[in-house]
């Protein structure tokens, strides 16, 4: 079952351009789903729609199977986010911060408690806010959406502007909350390469179309068909005349042979024949596409 799903969900701004064109999301129960596209994409566009910021012009949206316009006050009680920046309080501090929310939510003291340690800001609880470094600001950001245990949590950009270091606490976060308190989150980014080490599924969006949608699996299956087998030895042109490199269609770059789809067993038997025709291999190796030359090769497709 889906989480999320949105059925021909369509928005504009005005008459002349929509900035939604028919998205039908699919939110698994208990994923990281990393919501991709550059930006102006219609990403955050999409979860303003999901969260009832924004009031949806055509389509359904579905969150944890009910209609969000006939259920929004019920579903939203299950459902935390952070858009954009963090709206903190800068003069009180990080327990302070989460305290606010805590009477909103009707909680118990101990909560504040519990989520500090959570997001890893124990020992930051009694400083100002304002000292906070932008990923501490994040964390508490994100401590105030988990204040009141959701089964949701949707983050827009939750990496942004974030040093390395900070980024690896992000993630650490993520996959902490997933895994162990079974938190479906859904995360929008631009920052492809770092969303492939944290998420199970992936949506990407350009222009305002979806033009992809699948597991990780399916998009490293996606990742493999594109990859080549990189040959290079001692004497490639006679390589090049070996009946397994001819019947695989290799070609000659850069001095390299090149051979688009090669799986283990191709690659077993190139091997194989360039060793038993005493031709020294240099080099042999798999050049795989990464998430980004993916993305790139999915988005100049519309293009």
């Amino acid at each position: 079952m889906n989480i999320i799903e949105t059925k021909n969900l369509n928005y504009q701004f005005n008459k002349k351009e929509k900035i939604l064109k028919s998205i039908n999301l699919q939110v698994p129960y208990e994923s990281v789903y990393g919501f991709l596209g550059p930006n102006g994409a219609g990403k955050t566009t999409t979860l303003r729609l999901l969260l009832g910021l924004l009031k949806a012009q055509e389509g359904i949206i579905q969150i944890f199977g009910k209609d969000l316009k006939s259920n929004r006050i019920e579903i939203l009680k299950n459902v935390g986010s952070l858009i954009e920046q963090p709206s903190l309080y800068g003069h009180l501090t990080g327990k302070e911060n989460l305290d606010v929310y805590r009477h909103i939510f009707a909680l118990s003291n101990n909560r504040v408690k519990e989520v500090l340690a959570l997001v890893g800001l124990s020992a930051a609880a009694n400083k100002k806010a304002k000292s906070y470094s932008l990923g501490m600001k994040q964390r508490l950001s994100i401590g105030v959406a988990l204040l009141h245990s959701p089964k949701l949590l949707i983050l827009d950009e939750p990496t942004n502007g974030l040093d390395p270091n900070g980024i690896i606490e992000m993630r650490a976060l993520i996959k902490k909350l997933n895994t162990e308190l079974g938190v479906t989150i859904i995360i929008s980014s631009h920052l492809l390469t770092e969303i492939e080490k944290v998420v199970t599924h992936i949506g990407i969006i350009n222009y305002g179309e979806m033009l992809f949608q699948g597991s990780l699996n399916e998009l490293n299956k996606l990742k493999n068909k594109q990859a080549s087998l990189i040959i290079n030895c001692n004497n490639n042109e006679a390589a090049m005349q070996l009946p397994a490199i001819i019947l695989n269609n290799a070609s000659l770059q850069n001095g390299k042979i090149v051979i688009a789809q090669a799986n283990n067993i191709i690659t077993a038997q190139i091997i194989t024949q360039l060793v038993n025709n005493n031709l020294q291999v240099y080099e042999a190796s798999m050049q795989g596409f990464d998430l980004e030359k993916i993305f790139l090769q999915i988005t100049n497709k519309q293009n």
